[in-house]
C-alpha cells in the first residue's frame, strides 16, 4: 500500500490574505510551577500572522512549547524564553507573540492575634508579549479587604454623644458606671457600617526580574490597607480585626491613593493602574475609584 503524505490545509498560500494581529488558543489547562508548587492555570496563547500569503498559524507548535512552564519556576525569563519559542516556531509568518496565565495564588495567613492560620486565595494574572523585538511582562493581582465608611463612623459617634447626653443628663458621673454604659447597648446604640472591598492592581514588571513577585505585590496592598479579610479567628482576632477596622476608616477615594502611593515605591514596578471597589452596604451601587502611574 502506498503511504500517502497527510494534507496540510493551514500551510496553502492565499493571494492578497489579510494580516492578522493575534491567531492563537485561549483557555489552554496547564500545570505550572509557582511558588514551589504545581498550579493549575489557564493559558492563553498566540502570534500574529503577518505574511499575508499565509493561510494560518501552526497552533500544535505552540500547544507543544507551552510544556516549558511545566518544568521550570514561572519567572519573567522563563516566559521570554517561552515566546522566542513561539516566535522561532513561526519564522516568517509572526513577528509578535503573546501569551496570558491565570491561576489562583494560595497563601497561609496567619491571624491577627492568636496562633490561627488558614489559607487565601488570590486571583493572578500575568499577561506577556514580544513586539517589535521588545518584551514586555505584566502582572495583575486581586485582593480583597473590608472598609469602614468614614461618614458613618462620624455619625455613629454623633449618637452615642447624644444619647450619654440623654442618660447622664445633670449626673455627677462615676467611673464604673460609665463603663458599664460603654459596654452596653444602651450606650453604644449607632455602629458605622462597613464592606468588604476589592482592589485590582496591574503591574508592569522589569524584564531583568528573577521571579514573579506575586507575593511581594500581595504584601504591599494588604500593608497599605490595613484591612484584610481574615481566615481562621478566634474571638480576639475579630476584637483586633474591628480595631483595625476602627483605625482605617476609608472611602474608596481613600484606598485608592494610599495603594497608588505604596505602589510607587515597589523596585520591581515600571508602571501600574489600579481599581478599588467598595460593595455598599449603605446603598444598592458600589463606590469605585482608580489612578494610575506611566500606564
Amino acid at each position: 500500500m502506498t503511504s500517502l503524505k497527510l494534507p496540510d490545509i493551514a500551510a496553502q498560500t492565499q493571494q492578497h490574505a489579510t494580516p492578522l494581529d493575534w491567531v492563537g488558543m485561549r483557555g489552554i489547562a496547564l500545570p505550572i510551577l509557582f511558588a514551589g508548587r504545581s498550579v493549575a492555570a489557564k493559558a492563553d496563547a498566540g502570534v500574529s500572522l503577518v505574511d499575508g500569503s499565509s493561510r494560518g498559524i501552526h497552533m500544535s507548535r505552540l500547544y507543544l512549547a507551552l510544556e516549558r512552564l511545566e518544568q521550570v519556576p514561572l519567572s519573567p525569563l522563563a516566559i521570554r524564553h517561552l515566546l522566542a519559542d513561539f516566535l522561532v516556531s513561526h519564522q516568517g509568518l509572526s513577528s509578535a507573540a503573546y501569551l496570558r496565565l491565570t491561576f489562583e495564588h494560595l497563601l497561609k495567613r496567619p491571624a491577627l492575634v492568636s496562633p490561627l492560620a488558614g489559607w487565601k486565595s488570590y486571583p493572578i494574572t500575568v499577561d506577556a508579549r514580544i513586539e517589535h523585538e521588545m518584551f514586555h511582562v505584566e502582572l495583575s493581582v486581586g485582593v480583597p479587604y473590608s472598609s469602614t465608611c468614614p461618614c458613618s463612623a462620624a455619625l455613629a459617634r454623633q449618637l452615642i454623644q447624644r444619647q450619654f447626653e440623654v442618660d447622664f443628663d445633670s449626673q455627677q458621673l462615676d467611673r464604673d458606671q460609665v463603663l458599664q454604659w460603654l459596654a452596653s447597648s444602651q450606650g453604644i446604640v449607632a455602629t458605622p457600617h462597613s464592606q468588604r472591598s476589592l482592589a485590582e492592581v496591574h503591574v508592569r514588571l522589569r524584564d531583568n526580574l528573577q521571579d514573579l513577585p506575586a507575593t511581594t505585590l500581595i504584601d504591599t496592598i494588604e500593608a497599605s490597607l490595613g484591612t484584610a479579610v481574615q481566615t481562621a479567628v478566634k474571638r480576639a482576632d475579630e476584637q483586633a480585626f474591628a480595631l483595625a477596622n476602627g483605625q482605617n476608616l476609608m472611602f474608596c477615594e481613600d484606598a485608592a491613593r494610599r495603594l497608588h502611593q505604596s505602589l510607587r515605591q515597589l523596585n520591581c514596578a515600571t508602571a501600574f493602574k489600579l481599581r478599588v471597589e467598595h460593595a455598599e452596604s449603605l446603598h444598592a451601587h458600589d463606590a469605585v475609584a482608580s489612578s494610575q502611574w506611566q500606564w
